[in-house]
């Protein structure tokens, strides 16, 4: 039976949940794409210095793909214990997990000092970063998707998918000052260590904010249920409230590869418009990094300003056509993407990376939402991160060492060009898998099928306050 739905919280409440899960979510993909960026710039000479130049970047970008596969596992313990004690303890412990790793990052001493040793502890606390992601993701969007109404949940869930390109635009920004107020050597030596030090501070004010928040009505209510459903199973002899985990895979094993293949196309582009072009741009196109960094700065401006826009829009015509405005016109945008940045126009590489991210917009807006009403709330937090960042291992990660390799062997964008494209297709063919959701009300999905033993329904048939197109 469904259960009743929480009432609403007042504007100014929801509001403040808002902020901190954007704040927090901020710091974390500041930490993760300053990584990210310093992979592309320095770590090749820092942490690989034997190498050839474009050999030592694709070492480091392979410690940067480490983070990515750590990201489904903190995904499962994240998920699991998120859905069994609260979205909020959980969400805390990975804002101090992912700014304890970058600090120490900034901290580390590098090949010049204690050799081999220098590039395992950064693969160590890159395994930290990504374990700490893979749990935050999901968290911070369920405690907003849950606390808000499903008439508006697009746009206010989005918000906290701004947390990337603010991150993005927090981790550039501190970068493109640094080079260009310190020397090549200087920055090489010393001055990119700062951004990952800034991260204690920053980590202190996403606690204090992030800690004056209340857990999600709807996981409260859900947590209620589960302990009368269990005290009635224990007194009836009868089997107990199965694990998250077991009850995903069980009833919403369809719904987790949609959004695994929903993430294809997003994941992708994302990182090789982001990170693969700062090695694209200074050694194909022959601009430096400043430009570069520059560019992605403007450009991640705009995204930041575009994804609640994107939200508001799945609100009213729903998930699965923003989604794939988003995955065609990444896809189609590739070609021109490289050839603006080919004629070495810094006008034309700001055209480039903007267009690319305002697409990716797109598909990143109505993702929260999207993920959050395919799964039951007792399950919800264990299902959007499976679907999420499973696929992260086969996405992101390879994505910007499967584009330097690519360059490397052809010496052109166009098979990293028909990459990007692939990965479009695979996410048109899981929207077509898809049913839309938008109105599904988060506080009727709670009951376990399982605890009933019929079939799990189809999750856009249940609560749905219309039926789903």
């Amino acid at each position: 039976m469904a259960s009743a739905a929480p009432a609403p919280p007042a504007p100014a409440n929801l509001k403040r949940i808002v902020a901190a899960s954007l704040i927090g979510t901020t710091i974390e993909w500041y930490d993760f794409f300053l990584y990210g960026s310093a992979a592309a710039l320095v770590f090749n000479k820092l942490f690989f210095p034997d190498s050839d130049p474009l050999v030592g970047t694709l070492l480091s970008f392979l410690t940067y793909a480490v983070g990515f596969a750590a990201r489904p596992l903190g995904a499962l313990v994240f998920g699991h214990y998120g859905d069994r004690i609260g979205r909020k303890k959980l969400l805390v412990l990975s804002l101090l997990m992912m700014g304890g790793a970058t600090f120490a990052i900034g901290l580390m001493p590098t090949h010049a000092t204690v050799g081999t040793a220098a590039p395992v502890l950064l693969t160590v606390l890159r395994l930290v970063q990504g374990f700490a992601l893979g749990g935050e993701w999901g968290g911070a969007v369920l405690l907003v998707s849950e606390h808000g109404d499903a008439e508006r949940r697009g746009f206010w869930a989005s918000w906290p998918q701004t947390g990337a390109p603010a991150g993005q635009l927090l981790a550039t920004g501190v970068l493109s000052a640094l080079t260009a107020l310190l020397s090549d050597d200087q920055f090489v030596s010393w001055g990119w260590r700062i951004p990952f030090l800034l991260s204690g501070v920053l980590v202190i004010v996403g606690l204090w904010i992030r800690l004056s928040v209340d857990e999600s009505p709807v996981f409260k209510a859900a947590l209620a249920q589960a302990a009368e459903r269990e005290a009635a199973a224990g007194a009836a002899g009868a089997e107990a409230e199965k694990m998250p985990l077991v009850a995903v895979l069980r009833h919403h094993w369809r719904d987790v590869l949609v959004a695994m293949g929903a993430r294809m196309a997003e994941n992708i582009s994302y990182y090789v418009i982001t990170a693969f072009i700062l090695v694209y741009a200074t050694n194909s196109a022959g601009l430096s990094k400043q430009t570069a960094l520059n560019a992605v700065l403007i450009a991640s401006a705009v995204h930041f300003a575009v994804i609640p826009a994107w939200g508001a829009l799945s609100d009213r015509i729903g998930r699965r056509p923003v989604y794939l405005i988003g995955a065609v016109g990444v896809g189609g945008w590739m070609f021109p993407f490289f050839a603006l940045i080919d004629s070495a126009s810094f006008g034309n590489l700001i055209v480039a990376v903007t267009v690319g991210l305002v697409l990716h917009g797109a598909m990143y807006a109505p993702q929260a939402a999207f993920f959050s009403e395919m799964f039951a709330t007792r399950m919800r937090y264990s299902g959007a991160s499976i679907g999420a960042q499973f696929s992260s291992v086969a996405a992101g990660a390879p994505a910007p060492l499967i584009a330097t390799a690519l360059l490397a062997d052809h010496g052109s964008s166009t098979p990293i060009a028909l990459y990007v494209i692939g990965a479009a297709l695979i996410t048109v063919v899981a929207l077509a898998c898809a049913r839309e959701t938008r109105h599904r009300d988060l506080a009727d999905v709670d009951a376990d099928p399982a605890r009933s033993g019929v079939p799990a329904p189809r999750q856009t048939d249940v609560g749905s306050r219309t039926p789903s197109p």
